[in-house]
């Protein structure tokens, strides 16, 4: 098994008290019910007997707001998970909760039944939008959780959401500083998605929603993988995981089913640009990493297309001599997170 493999278990909506204006996890996750904990076992269990050792995997429970679900059947499900952590298991437990649903009790609680890491859903740093939002919790709120569990020893991890409702651009680059701030180990980035039945939903079809363009959205997370990557934060998703009821509900937003590919091909984009001033001519030859030829040349060739409408043919090649994330032209190399 790969590092940083995660066994997830979703418990859509279950201890949640909010219902926030783009949620419905049930659609999100595709999963209709919250496992019971002789689940959770029987799925470590089986896990376990067909995989080579785990390396730094970990069992996560994602979907809901962990730390708000009844205390005794969060308890059940931490426990149900106890036998199946050590060596040559899993090697912790990942959680993603509330900010507001954070406090030193639920900390300790979370230490002794060995959780690792707490990802939050700030979503927004602008207290405007997430009001707009229904997320029932505050800017400094995300603050205050974010130090509490840095502070406590757990691995942070925050989310992104991009192009809520009320929220401008310069929201979203605020709303990333801000994060990075809070000094995360890792990051998700969600460009919105709005899903028919929720209140997003509503305002779309009262035609003030969304109001960020889908060429300002991606050019935002190609800034934010950059800024990211200057801060050493690992961003371990970007845009929804691809499920049939996602494409089935969906009537608007910001999303393809593998949104962090369509990024990272834009980010090429931006360094064929620059190689191409840079060498002047109307052929431009590039070496790219294995495995990187289709992000290079873009969905169905559009950066190719992008050179040869500005006058480059664009001739191109995977070689073991270009690390992951660089290109070279020539005597030149180049980063993509610049």
């Amino acid at each position: 098994m790969a590092k940083h493999k995660t066994l997830a278990f979703f418990i859509p909506h279950r201890g949640c008290p909010h219902q926030c204006s783009f949620c419905d996890q049930r659609t999100i996750s595709g999963t209709q019910d919250a496992p019971e904990s002789n689940e959770i076992a029987q799925t470590c269990r089986e896990m376990l007997e067909r995989s080579a050792p785990l390396e730094s995997a970990e069992i996560a429970f994602f979907g809901g707001s962990f730390t708000a679900v009844e205390k005794g059947y969060q308890v059940a499900l931490l426990e149900a998970a106890q036998p199946f952590l050590g060596v040559g298991k899993f090697q912790g437990i990942r959680i993603s909760t509330r900010p507001d649903a954070i406090d030193g009790e639920v900390l300790k609680r979370l230490k002794q039944y060995h959780v690792t890491a707490i990802e939050l859903g700030a979503q927004s740093m602008s207290d405007t939008v997430l009001t707009a939002n229904a997320r029932g919790h505050t800017a400094q709120a995300v603050r205050d959780a974010s130090a509490a569990i840095r502070s406590a020893g757990f691995s942070l991890g925050l989310q992104q959401m991009v192009g809520l409702y009320g929220s401008t651009l310069a929201d979203e680059y605020d709303t990333l500083e801000q994060l990075l701030r809070c000094r995360p180990e890792t990051m998700r980035i969600y460009p919105t998605v709005v899903l028919e039945g929720t209140k997003l939903a509503e305002c779309c079809q009262a035609g003030v929603y969304p109001a960020l363009s889908q060429e300002e959205v991606l050019e935002f997370c190609a800034d934010a993988l950059c800024r990211c990557a200057q801060e050493d934060v690992r961003v371990i998703r970007l845009g929804l995981h691809d499920t049939p009821s996602i494409r089935e509900r969906m009537v608007a937003g910001y999303y393809h089913p593998a949104y962090r590919e369509l990024v990272e091909s834009r980010l090429y984009r931006r360094v064929l640009e620059q190689a191409a001033e840079d060498r002047g001519k109307s052929e431009l030859f590039v070496e790219t990493a294995p495995g990187t030829m289709s992000k290079l040349l873009g969905q169905h060739g559009c950066n190719r297309k992008w050179l040869a409408e500005r006058g480059v043919m664009l001739k191109a090649v995977e070689t073991m001599g270009v690390q992951q994330g660089r290109i070279r032209v020539g005597e030149k190399t180049y980063d993509l997170f610049f």
